[in-house]
Parts: C-alpha cells; sequence; structure tokens
C-alpha cells in the first residue's frame, strides 16, 4: 500500500523547493528573490525543527504502526530527507552565488571581515565597541566541561585560536552572535555609489584580538555553525496547572530539545568540527552538513533596502471591497447581505473597522472571536481592548499550542485578561483552528447578529502577504452554530461530539467535516458511473489524510474530474488504473497561497465552502476547525471563477506528479499569472460597480 502516496516529508522538501525556484528565477525582482532565500532557509530550519525530530522519534516504535503513519519506514525517509537536502543545498549555493553577482550589478556589495579597507575597518571596530561588545560573551571549550546550552535559532562563531610558540596546539571558544540586539546586518561608510553591507558576525570576527586581547593568541581562525534542535514538546498531565502554566513549562523545555541538525562552515577548523560533534552527542542519525559562509540565512528575508526596487505594479496593492466604497458604516452593509473579501488584493481594513464599530457602539452587547496567531501590535486586541472597556462582553479563545506562537500567544493572554477581556484556552486535547467571530447587538428588544468566517488567521500583518477568504455575514444559520461553537468552548467538559453534531450549516471538526467531505465524494462518484458530469476542484495548503486520497482515489477511477491546487504537501499519486487522472499543481508566488475552498459539481448546484481545514489527519480529527458553504449566488460565481483563474495559471504553477519533479505547467499560448489575473478579476467588479 504504501507505493499508493509519497512520504509526507518527502513532499514538504519539493514545496520548498519551489520556494527556492522563485528566488532562481531571474524574472523576479532581486530583493524578493533574496526574501525567498531566506523564506528557504527559515522553512528548512522549522522542517528539521518539527518534521525531521518527528522521524527521530517514530524510530523509537514499532515500524509497521509508523509506517502507516508516515507511508514509508523513517529509517528510508530519513534517508531519502537527507539526499534531497544535500541537493537543495547545492542549488541553493549556485542560486546565491547568482543573487550576488547581480547585487555587484547594482553596486551592493556584502563585505566580510578580511576585504575591508582602511576607513570601513575604523568603522567597524568604532561600531563594535559602541554597539556589539557588550552583548559578546565568548565561551572557552575544553574536554573536561560540559558543552554549553546553545539557542535553537542563533546563530554562533567557532574559534580556533594558537600562539606562535606552540603552533600545535589550539584553543577553541565559541561566540553568540547577538543579532536579537543588534541585527544581523550593518551598513558601511562609503563615498561612492557602492553600498556595502557587514554582517554581525563578520564584525565581529574582525575584532576577535581585541575579544581575546587577555590571552595573547597570535592567530584565529573563525567560522560559523548553527544546531537544530527537536522543538516539539509534551504537556504533562498534572491537573493542578492550568493549560497556560503547561505552555509556559512546556516552552522552556524546549531549550532541552535534542539537537537534529549540525550545520557548519565547511572551511572551520576539522578539530574544532571534531570536538563540536562530540560535545553535542551527535551521531550518524543526525544530520552533520557542511556548509557555505552565510547560515541563519533566514534574516536574509529583511535584508537592508538598499537594492533598486522597480515600481511596485498597482496588481501588489490593496483596494476596498466595492461593497464598502460609499458606506460609511460596515455593518449596515452585512445586515443586507453577505460579502466576501479576498485578501491581500482586498484590504483588510473592513475587519478592523467591523470590530470599532461594534467597540463603540451602544446596541452592541458582546464580542466572541477566536484567535490562532495574532500581530505583533494587533489592531484587532486593540478594537477588542477598547470594547471591554466600552462594557461590552468581549470573549476571545486564544489557541496557547500555537506552534512558534506559544510564547506571544501568553503575553496576549495576560495583557487582555487585565484590560477585562475573558480569554478562554479552549478544549483539551483540541488545537482551536476555526476562524470565527460572532457580535451581538440589540435593538428594540430585537436580537441582531452578524460576524465572520475566514480560512486564514486574524492577523491584518500577514493579510498583506497571504492569500485567504473572509466571509463577513448576518446569516441566522451561520451565527446559530457559531453561537453554539462558543458555547462548547466556555464548557470546556461538555461533549464534543454532541456539541459539533448539532451545527447546521456550519461543517465542523472533528468527524462531521471528514463525514462530508467523503458524502460530496460519493455523491460525485455516483454521478460518474451513471455517465453524469461529475467534478471537484479542491484548493489546500495540504494534502496527506490517507482516508481521504483513497476517496480520491476511487474518485479518479470512477472517472470524477479531480482537480487539486495544492500550495505544499501533497501525498497523493496518479495510477493507471485511473479513469481520469488527478489534475494538481502548485502555486507558489509572491503572495502566499493560503486559503482553503472545495467545490462540488453536484448536478450543476455547485456547493462551494471555504474552510479554515486541510486535509490532513491532524486537521481533520484532532482540531476544531470550521468551513462555512457559500449560498449567496454572486459569491458562488466569485469563488468558482477565482479557483477557474489558478487552474489556467501557466507562469507560477508547477505539476505536482507522481515523481514531484516540480515542473512549470507549459505555456502554451500568452502567459497566464493567476495571481495577477486574480486581481485584475476583482479590481474590475470594483470598477463596475463605482
Amino acid at each position: 500500500m504504501q507505493d499508493q502516496f509519497n512520504a509526507r516529508d518527502v513532499t514538504w522538501l519539493s514545496f520548498n523547493e519551489r520556494v527556492m525556484q522563485e528566488a532562481m528565477d531571474e524574472s523576479v525582482p532581486l530583493h524578493i528573490r533574496i526574501r525567498f532565500l531566506g523564506i528557504f532557509s527559515n522553512n528548512l530550519d522549522e522542517f528539521f525543527r518539527v518534521r525531521v525530530a518527528g522521524l527521530k522519534r517514530a524510530m523509537d516504535f514499532k515500524q509497521k504502526i509508523i509506517s502507516d503513519s508516515f507511508f514509508q519506514p523513517p529509517s528510508k525517509i530519513l534517508k531519502q530527507v537527507h539526499d534531497i537536502v544535500i541537493t537543495q543545498q547545492d542549488k541553493f549555493n549556485e542560486c546565491w552565488e547568482k543573487i550576488q553577482a547581480e547585487m555587484a550589478e547594482n553596486k551592493v556589495f556584502i563585505k566580510t571581515a578580511k576585504n575591508l579597507n582602511e576607513k570601513e575597518e575604523k568603522f567597524v571596530a568604532q561600531y563594535f565597541d559602541k554597539e556589539v561588545e557588550s552583548n559578546v560573551i565568548p565561551i572557552l571549550l575544553n574536554s573536561h566541561t560540559p558543552m554549553p546550552y546553545l539557542r535553537d535559532k542563533s546563530l554562533y562563531i567557532g574559534v580556533a585560536m594558537k600562539k606562535d610558540e606552540k603552533p600545535n596546539e589550539h584553543n577553541f571558544a565559541i561566540i553568540e552572535v547577538p543579532s536579537r540586539f543588534s541585527g544581523r546586518f550593518v551598513l558601511l561608510p562609503s563615498d561612492n555609489e557602492e553600498r556595502n553591507v557587514i554582517l554581525l558576525e563578520d564584525v565581529i570576527i574582525y575584532n576577535l584580538p581585541i575579544i581575546f586581547s587577555y590571552f595573547e593568541f597570535d592567530h584565529f581562525e573563525a567560522h560559523c555553525f548553527k544546531v537544530t534542535k527537536d522543538a516539539e514538546f509534551d504537556l504533562d498531565n498534572d491537573i493542578k496547572t492550568t493549560l497556560s502554566e503547561k505552555i509556559e513549562k512546556a516552552v522552556k523545555s524546549r531549550r532541552k530539545g535534542k539537537p537534529t541538525r549540525f550545520i557548519f562552515d565547511k572551511d572551520m577548523n576539522a578539530e574544532l568540527v571534531k570536538f563540536l560533534i562530540t560535545k553535542l552527542k551527535l551521531s550518524q542519525r543526525d544530520s552533520i552538513i557542511a556548509g557555505q559562509k552565510i547560515h541563519n540565512f533566514k534574516h536574509f528575508m529583511d535584508f537592508p533596502d538598499i537594492l533598486q526596487k522597480e515600481e511596485t505594479p498597482i496588481e501588489r496593492t490593496s483596494f476596498h471591497h466595492p461593497a464598502f466604497e460609499n458606506s460609511a458604516r460596515i455593518t449596515d452593509i452585512l445586515l443586507k447581505k453577505d460579502v466576501m473579501l479576498t485578501f491581500p488584493y482586498h484590504t483588510y481594513r473592513p475587519v478592523i473597522d467591523l470590530l470599532r464599530e461594534a467597540a463603540m457602539d451602544p446596541h452592541v452587547k458582546s464580542i466572541q472571536i477566536t484567535a490562532y496567531r495574532l500581530a505583533n501590535n494587533s489592531k484587532i486586541v486593540n478594537a477588542l481592548i477598547y470594547a471591554a472597556r466600552n462594557g461590552k462582553i468581549v470573549t476571545i479563545i486564544i489557541e496557547l499550542r500555537a506552534r512558534f506562537d506559544e510564547e506571544n500567544n501568553l503575553l496576549w493572554t495576560e495583557r487582555m485578561q487585565l484590560e477585562g477581556v475573558n480569554v478562554l484556552h479552549g478544549i483539551p486535547n483540541k488545537k482551536v483552528h476555526a476562524k470565527l467571530c460572532i457580535i451581538k447587538k440589540r435593538v428594540n428588544n430585537k436580537t441582531i447578529q452578524y460576524g465572520f468566517v475566514s480560512t486564514g488567521n486574524f492577523n491584518e500583518k500577514t493579510a498583506k502577504i497571504y492569500s485567504d477568504n473572509l466571509l463577513m455575514t448576518s446569516n441566522r444559520s451561520v451565527m446559530a452554530d457559531i453561537n453554539k461553537i462558543f458555547n462548547l468552548f466556555k464548557k470546556p467538559n461538555a461533549d464534543i461530539h454532541q456539541s459539533l453534531k448539532n451545527c447546521k450549516t456550519l461543517l465542523m471538526c472533528p468527524d462531521f467535516m471528514r463525514e462530508k467531505i467523503n458524502w460530496q465524494i460519493d455523491r460525485e462518484i455516483a454521478e460518474a458511473k451513471a455517465g453524469r458530469k461529475a467534478e471537484m476542484i479542491i484548493k489546500v495548503n495540504s494534502l496527506s489524510d490517507r482516508e481521504i486520497i483513497i476517496k480520491l482515489y476511487q474518485a479518479a477511477e470512477a472517472g470524477v474530474a479531480v482537480k487539486m491546487i495544492v500550495r505544499g504537501i501533497y501525498c497523493a499519486v496518479n495510477r493507471k488504473s485511473f479513469k481520469k487522472q488527478i489534475e494538481a499543481i502548485s502555486i507558489v508566488d509572491e503572495y502566499l497561497e493560503h486559503s482553503r475552498i472545495m467545490y462540488f459539481y453536484n448536478k450543476g448546484m455547485g456547493d462551494i465552502y471555504i474552510s479554515s481545514a486541510d486535509w490532513m489527519r491532524r486537521n481533520l480529527d484532532y482540531r476544531i476547525e470550521a468551513a462555512v458553504k457559500i449560498t449567496q449566488k454572486d459569491l458562488k460565481k466569485e469563488i468558482k471563477d477565482l479557483l477557474e483563474i489558478q487552474l489556467k495559471d501557466n507562469v507560477k504553477a508547477r505539476i505536482l506528479d507522481n515523481k514531484m519533479k516540480n515542473k512549470y505547467v507549459e505555456i502554451t499560448e500568452t502567459p497566464f499569472r493567476s495571481q495577477i489575473e486574480t486581481y485584475k478579476y476583482l479590481r474590475t467588479k470594483t470598477q463596475q460597480n463605482n
């Protein structure tokens, strides 16, 4: 059965290669290509922290059970992962060299400690003295003391030192690069058109004689390395502690995670490399990778704004949804009709304005909302706080187990509780990933309810770069179901299954969304077997659920036209037995494709849902997720049109085939870039409305 699926983690690496393809694409503006390399690096770090760590843990369990979950034995997957990562690293290095050559054409250079001119040397010495030295604490290493704690996300300099009188005797030290305090990039002074940058580690390396002056070493070898650790944590079952206390304790425990990867400058002193590997207790099971000079490339997502940039195309700007162009209040529109916002094409402003209106409206009695990942300076939270100050009953469900946002969400919890907001933390053993909001007002002894359901987080920062859909609505059935969900959150010991079963309009996870998906696919299968048109278009971030994939295979064998738009993980394969092959593409472009949409032909009726859930077992079985059916005729047409636009992409779409080669869809006539065409489509609707 294993050959029926591609291994999840291998397909994830295939997705990350698509990210790197954007960095390799010379038609992409240079500053964006650099950012894509940073995204690639950051993605890979997280992959080793979570997925590789999980594979290593899995090797300790029975291979049969684990193979069923991973589609292949973990040991086999780890071997594939290692080989792919090495190959991708070579491509990354080649790409970075080409980008540096283009940077040079733009008179932008990254200098090292060894190629500074006299003026730059003086500047670097002064900068180190004033801005850096107080945060630099070198640690001397020796064989008799344990390895000091190394931060998972930090970059380190490994230093080998010796004196002239003892040429064969090295002393070793490590220095954490304090980029958290000083930033990674330092702009150097220049008298000409050149713009020169030096990395913080090179500022430190240049000043090593000053740092170690007490020891009077004559020679220094310094190269960078980093360690990636297992970032998963287990929550104990101590009933005396709250979830927030458990999360806080677990976040701190991450520092004890086992290393999953050790990557270092290939020119690093060989004795020091061997010493570090021994001290870190690394084995052949671990990823030990000799790389290039620069590590923690994720910082290059924020490379200084010194490159000559092309003017931002009009297609990369946001605009107001036509429904709100001539309206003073968002609320008034929602009480008349549903509105679909598509980000980042539509501005996020109506979402914030709706909450601000609710905060000020004397008739509003309560606001209830979920939160998974919030912006650092969240305008959403500010509106909720002001609502609480104005006497509204404000309830927010903050998911403390949002990976790598746990600390941020703990801080938001504390702040909002101090402001009088009711903060709940969901349901035991079930992450709350649904994106829901309901606002209640009382006018003339009548209760009025309205709100929104979204495919993405309520985060105005990511809404500028993530492609998502958000339905604003006052539909009574939808509001009734959202009420049921929030009542469940307030009674965590309630019967989850029964509470979700009572939802009549929303499709909820766990259990019920899966049942409905299977039912919809079975109906299309029946139509195909009867010789009638049967079609489904599914857009998700990831497809890895075994049961759903098998159901898709059954549909393809029956002759259902199955069309998939999957950004990331894609574990399905095509087979010769399929009457119609599954058509699957992945679109990686300047915006992150994040929306989840389901379309089923249904005898021409066209059932369409927007959802918070990916087609993964963790989402369908172990999270609270929500999908809402789009019922308004014009909105159904709009969503279907947007899906068709993406299916036509022949510029940024890659074919998801059995071997994951990431071949671009062939341009047969004229180039068709779906994100640009989406802008044109939605912008035209705005212009037609005015």
